[in-house]
């Protein structure tokens, strides 16, 4: 059901409640409009952390906006919704803060979420930053296997930019375990797919990666 289609939903249910008698249309309406705002608060807290991405500002909302989205989710028993929005929480504590010790346990819930919920785009999201703190906590083998269960699932659901982004990171672990052919193919995989799905953001990165890794 649509946001619009909610809000007429919740309009027909306060009419049977204050001209029908009938009170519990009301917590049907609540539902209704948590559903919309889970919504709004998810989109909103995304595009205040595509603007931080852009200009690298802290947006003072972005995080209570992710943390509403999940405790609506949460309460309206939408496994999918909550899975995500806790992804997004810890996006927030690891890329926006540097924070990775927070971020661990809502990355860890959204993918056991998005697994129950047979979300693979979430799962592949959550695997990609797990691997990214793996990464970071120096643990080359489970971070390698992170991204590339992420990359399997993104090819599996078509999303060609974010395996292209994926074999960005897994070029830079090649590099740390000194597997230097490896890198090369990666990036050159990782530029082809870029390119031929336009993912240009994911272009700039292949070429700053090898200007990063060059010898």
């Amino acid at each position: 059901m649509s946001a619009d289609e909610r809000i007429e939903q919740a309009g027909l249910l306060y009419e049977r409640a204050v001209f029908g008698g009938d009170p519990a249309a009301l917590a049907a309406a609540d539902h209704e409009l948590n559903a919309v705002e889970a919504d709004l608060c998810l989109a909103r807290g995304r595009i205040a952390h595509a603007r931080f991405l852009d200009g690298g500002t802290e947006d003072p909302d972005e995080l209570a906006l992710f943390e509403r989205a999940a405790e609506l989710y949460e309460k309206l028993g939408d496994v999918r919704g909550h899975g995500e929005s806790l992804f997004w929480v810890g996006i927030f504590h690891q890329v926006v803060r540097h924070d990775g010790a927070t971020a661990l346990p809502s990355l860890e819930r959204s993918h056991e979420l998005a697994t129950l919920a047979g979300d693979k785009l979430t799962m592949s999201y959550a695997l990609r930053h797990l691997g990214f703190a793996e990464h970071v906590a120096g643990r080359l083998a489970a971070a390698r296997e992170r991204l590339e269960e992420s990359v399997r699932l993104r090819r599996e659901i078509g999303f060609l930019p974010g395996v292209a982004a994926n074999l960005v990171g897994l070029a830079y672990i090649a590099s740390g375990e000194g597997r230097h052919d490896d890198v090369l193919q990666l990036l050159d995989e990782a530029d082809s797919i870029a390119q031929s799905s336009g993912a240009h953001g994911i272009t700039r990165q292949v070429a700053e990666a090898r200007a990063d890794l060059a010898g």
